[in-house]
């Protein structure tokens, strides 16, 4: 296929996969469970966290994060006394207790402060790995054990950041299709990185987008360079072709 008919092909699967059917199996789900802005924002930060191995296991503990927080997560966060965000039991892979408590505490002491995670992945200029980077720097300034920071990725070193650039997407894209739920203005689209996990790097080598062979920062950059052409104002909507072709058409 020559360069149009490639992007054809993955407008198309773009059209299938993303639409409200993707939601259901998918850990989006638990934010959508919420309409308030800032419920929707904490949740989704927490579940994205957790958002690898198999997706019912994410979903699953992802209920029971909204369920610890009583259903409301903004409500918890600004009000939880400091036993409450200890006495935790929490445990997916290596996400445990003592990282769920960190980062309700970390959660605490930023709408504590009056800022969001919206301001605090916004306020660091250059690309998207500063951004990211810079989040990073701030939400681990509270206090941690260092088994925690593994967690919170660092493109800077070279970091994916998969599970943080799927959080971005989540919040900052805004197609009406109904997955993802373009509540943050202070980023744009255009700004934005794929997720990149290995359902996406397998296809974007079979496309010809990646030749590195490492899942990592360098590798989304070749990746993002097609699709930034196919599309410079929304490119990580191509998300959903290469993970639907990966994970549903078995690409």
């Amino acid at each position: 296929m020559n360069f149009n008919e490639l992007k054809q092909f993955l407008d198309e699967k773009v059209e299938e996969f993303n639409t409200s059917a993707f939601i259901e199996e998918d850990p989006v789900c638990i934010p959508h469970q919420f309409s308030k802005k800032e419920d929707i924002e904490i949740i989704g930060f927490l579940v994205a966290t957790i958002a690898w191995g198999k997706r019912p296991m994410i979903i699953k503990n992802g209920h029971k994060m909204v369920e610890i927080m009583g259903g409301e997560p903004h409500d918890f966060i600004l009000n939880a006394s400091a036993n409450e965000l200890k006495d935790l039991e929490f445990v997916h892979r290596t996400f445990n207790a003592i990282d769920l408590s960190y980062f309700f505490k970390a959660l605490q002491g930023i709408y504590r402060s009056g800022s969001s995670l919206e301001a605090e992945f916004s306020k660091t200029s250059g690309g998207m790995n500063h951004k990211i980077a810079g989040f990073r720097d701030s939400f681990l300034s509270f206090g941690h054990e260092k088994r925690t920071e593994k967690h919170i990725s660092n493109p800077l070193k070279n970091s994916s950041a998969k599970r943080l650039n799927m959080y971005l997407r989540w919040m900052v894209r805004e197609d009406k299709k109904g997955v993802d739920f373009g509540i943050w203005n202070s980023i744009k689209a255009s700004e934005l990185y794929c997720p990149l996990d290995v359902h996406t790097g397998n296809v974007g080598r079979k496309l010809g987008f990646i030749t590195r062979k490492a899942n990592d920062w360098k590798a989304l950059e070749e990746l993002m360079v097609p699709l930034r052409k196919m599309d410079p104002i929304d490119p990580v909507k191509y998300d959903f072709a290469l993970f639907g072709l990966g994970v549903y058409d078995k690409f």
